[in-house]
């Protein structure tokens, strides 16, 4: 697969949506270009399929760029009896990490401190689900050298771990491991750009008006045209925003909040913080360092009522309950001043008899409308290919087409490779944990140009070849999409204030070097 192949561009964008204006029928047109959606465009043309993916904004707009960060294997789903729920996600686990995207997720040891708020029962509690992942994880066919077995260890590793945790009282903690993506927004353009590789159209600035069983009517808002849009199968991967297509889908949204902690806030942190929530059994908060130094502190669960915005805005009440937990286990409590961001994203959860949205249900689900239309809700990011490949099943089965085999398990994604291949490329770390074998490219433009080797701005680790790259392949079409999903510095606002400038001037490099 070419890297021109894989290349989204304005220009390809331009050719794509005109060729499809024109009248031609694809196999399956796709709305959302979350991970999902994502998903469903690169599981139908990997199968050989004609697709086309369309999205009113851009590469992981929605959900999917507000996630943890975690391919996670399951561990909160045991703890609600959902076995089968909890195995599909360490499978799918085991999927990423060693063939569809080593590049992109890494293993993440993570520690529950002992403290005095965590007594026996509890404590025993605990240790018994961390062994129940372990066992999820040999399940799955992930080797221990990947992701170790989970331990008990002593207060002086924990600190070593954590250096912020109590000291008072502190009987060890409970390491486990776990996945961790290196940016879930990179997974999703990394989908898109595979799905590309194969054959499919992917469009953003094209908010779909109405959808049926055989197309749509789209807007281009770039141009302010309308265009009919002819599909043999239409998926519905829409996410929090699915019942505005397919009014037959109930939803109760929730929303999930995260807070952007500065860099040393719990000094020189190695692992990831599992904090109980007091007062629960199965409830936790993460603090989970970044590659960039920054650290995310989660996650709440808060039912969202009325309509839903197209950006969440995480709660002042949301703020202070994450501050509070995490105080349980600090020697310091964090202030204000140690929260430099803060972002939330909205679950598409399938409504439910619980009485809270933390109890509802994360498995997907798959309706098909009586026009014909597939729509694709629930479910977890870390398991966005079972979700692709039951819409996709779904959709050509309800069309009449031939189903075909999903070849989604062992095919990577752009930019994927062997740890040891990678290993030899000789780019910066940063770039590969990023662009996988891509780095190596991205890096010889930093070459050819000095000044695309230099920070965007002075603190930040982002270069001006990274901006470039994200407007020559990744499909960026002005600098919010640079800031907020190409890179991620958009999560601190002041970071994002002051690489503006250079994300604009490399927008206007990025098209005349495409259009020339």
């Amino acid at each position: 697969m070419t890297a021109a192949a894989t290349a989204l561009t304005a220009a390809r964008r331009a050719r794509d949506l005109a060729e499809l204006a024109a009248g031609e029928t694809v196999d399956l047109l796709v709305v959302g270009l979350g991970v999902t959606g994502a998903g469903v465009a690169l599981d139908a043309a990997s199968r050989g399929l004609t697709v086309a993916a369309v999205d009113a904004h851009d590469l992981a707009f929605g959900t999917s760029r507000w996630s943890s960060k975690l391919v996670h294997g399951g561990l909160r789903y045991l703890a609600g009896g959902h076995i089968g729920l909890a195995y599909e996600s360490a499978a799918e686990r085991d999927v990423l990490l060693r063939r569809v995207a080593p590049h992109l997720v890494s293993p993440l040891p993570s520690v529950l401190p002992l403290t005095p708020l965590t007594p026996a029962v509890p404590a025993a509690l605990a240790r018994a689900g961390f062994a129940a992942g372990d066992v999820l994880r040999a399940a799955a066919g992930t080797p221990a050298g990947i992701l170790p077995r989970s331990r008990r260890i002593a207060p002086v590793e924990v600190h070593r771990l954590v250096p912020a945790v109590r000291r008072s009282g502190l009987r060890g903690g409970l390491l486990g491991w776990d996945g961790q993506l290196v940016d879930d927004a990179r997974l999703v353009v990394a989908l898109a750009r595979t799905a590309a590789g194969h054959g499919a159209r992917v469009i953003t600035r094209c908010r779909v008006e109405q959808l049926h069983g055989r197309g749509a009517t789209v807007f281009d808002t770039l141009t302010g045209e309308h265009h009919e849009l002819h599909a043999r199968a239409v998926v519905n991967a829409t996410g929090v925003w699915a019942d505005r297509l397919d009014p037959g889908v109930r939803l109760r949204p929730s929303r999930g909040t995260h807070l952007v902690l500065r860099p040393g806030a719990l000094g020189r942190q190695l692992a990831g913080l599992t904090v109980p929530v007091p007062g629960t059994t199965s409830r936790f908060v993460f603090v989970l360092p970044q590659p960039d130094g920054y650290s995310y502190l989660g996650l709440t669960d808060e039912p969202v009522e009325g309509p839903v915005p197209d950006v969440a805005e995480p709660s002042a009440a949301e703020r202070g309950f994450l501050l509070d937990v995490l105080a349980t286990v600090l020697d310091t409590p964090l202030s204000d001043a140690d929260v430099v961001g803060a972002f939330a994203g909205l679950r598409p959860l399938l409504a439910g008899a619980a009485g809270s949205t933390a109890d509802l249900s994360r498995r997907h689900a798959v309706r098909v409308s009586p026009d014909g239309m597939t729509t694709v809700v629930g479910g977890k990011l870390t398991t966005y290919r079972r979700m692709a490949r039951d819409a996709v099943d779904a959709a050509l089965t309800a069309a009449g087409l031939p189903v075909g085999r999903c070849r989604t398990a062992r095919l990577p994604l752009v930019g994927a490779a062997p740890a040891q291949d990678l290993a030899r490329l000789g780019a910066p770390a940063r770039l590969v944990a990023r662009y996988g074998t891509e780095a190596a490219e991205l890096a010889a433009l930093a070459e050819h140009d000095p000044d695309l080797a230099r920070p965007v701005a002075e603190g930040l680790m982002v270069t001006g070849a990274e901006l470039l790259w994200g407007v020559i392949r990744e499909g960026a079409l002005d600098a919010d999409d640079l800031l907020d999903r190409r890179t991620r510095i958009g999560l601190v606002p002041a970071d994002r204030a002051r690489a503006r400038a250079a994300a604009e001037a490399m927008v206007e490099r990025g098209r005349a070097a495409t259009t020339a």
